[in-house]
């Protein structure tokens, strides 16, 4: 493929393989109709720069799920539902009500589902089946598919497994589970371990976060960081991203409170200094028809190519203020 000076680095850099998924850095979960509207209404003001999830798990009371699955169905499909950025976990594979959970939402509102997200999988097979159900399901209503898939890394067998799950076809986001794989040692890691410091420090804690993120990288899968329980002070908030993000390499955390997300976000943006020589590298790479170049006394080409483009679409895709040459020749389209 020759190359001209305009072409889009994700038409040269990734030629004949999977590019790396960019995703905004929070995922949201809302599990009431009142918060999903609110979340909604905040994505609408700031951005797509959060993901939002509706919860039919924690979210549906007992005997309501497929009521609850309708209402989630109905707000992805809403004229709130701006930006297209709205996907849905669903019960666990041992819930008599996963199934129904994918049929109605797949069949109501699969047209405009950002992802599917599956909780307590226990292994790479329980993974396996609920996506060929979800596969099953958009080909008889026939949606344009294959709609994203995320996993809830949160039992003993899932961290087990963790590399082949990340490996399944479909797969676009390993997340972790932090409270449920804590209660799952049966008291013998200490409640503290919930919270920071203890899930930054307990040995059982580090190793799971370690071996999730480098599970998920090593596949091209966005490793996705577990909540934090601090809901008011926003440097706590902070500080936990910024530990996810730069230790444990984690490149999307959850948000369960408003208050949380816009900290999240500015923890996990790229560093302003990178993001402008990520530009200055990549505007000179184009010009020169995406051949080696030279940039402070340094030579580059694709291989350092493919490092600042994915930097830069972190950037754009957490609200960074981009050059305004920037958003032209790499983003013309938002």
């Amino acid at each position: 493929m020759t190359a001209s000076p305009q072409t889009h680095p994700a038409d040269v850099l990734f030629a004949g393989e999977k590019p790396f998924p960019i995703l905004p850095a929070v995922d949201h979960y809302a599990g009431s109709e009142k918060l999903i509207a609110k979340a909604l209404g905040l994505q609408h003001e700031l951005g797509p720069v959060f993901d939002l999830t509706g919860d039919c798990e924690d979210g549906a009371r007992a005997g309501a799920e497929a009521e609850h699955a309708e209402m989630v169905a109905h707000y992805v499909m809403s004229a709130d539902n701006r930006h297209g950025r709205m996907g849905a976990r669903i019960h666990d594979i041992t819930h008599p009500h996963w199934q129904q959970d994918l049929e109605i939402l797949v069949r109501r509102a699969g047209s405009r589902l950002a992802f599917i997200t599956l909780p307590k999988v226990r292994s790479a097979a329980d993974t396996a089946t609920q996506i060929k159900a979800l596969r099953d399901i958009e080909r008889s209503t026939g949606i344009q598919g294959p709609l994203p898939v995320h996993v809830l890394i949160e039992t003993h067998g899932a961290l087990r497994e963790v590399w082949d799950i990340a490996a399944l076809d479909g797969v676009e986001s390993i997340d972790f589970g932090l409270m449920d794989f804590v209660s799952g040692h049966h008291g013998a890691i200490p409640g503290a371990a919930m919270k920071s410091p203890g899930q930054f420090e307990h040995p059982l804690i580090v190793r799971a976060k370690t071996e999730i993120a480098a599970a998920a990288l090593a596949n091209g899968v966005v490793p996705s960081h577990n909540v934090t329980t601090e809901l008011k002070d926003l440097a706590v908030i902070r500080h936990d991203a910024t530990r996810a993000r730069r230790e444990f390499g984690y490149l999307r955390m959850w948000s369960i409170h408003p208050n949380q997300i816009l900290p999240i976000i500015e923890a996990m943006r790229p560093d302003f200094s990178e993001v402008e020589e990520a530009y200055a590298i990549l505007s000179s790479a184009q010009d020169a028809n995406w051949g080696p170049i030279q940039h402070a006394g340094r030579l580059h080409d694709r291989a350092s190519y493919r490092y600042y483009w994915e930097l830069l679409q972190r950037a754009e895709s957490t609200g960074m203020p981009l050059p305004a040459d920037a958003t032209t020749r790499f983003f013309p389209k938002r």
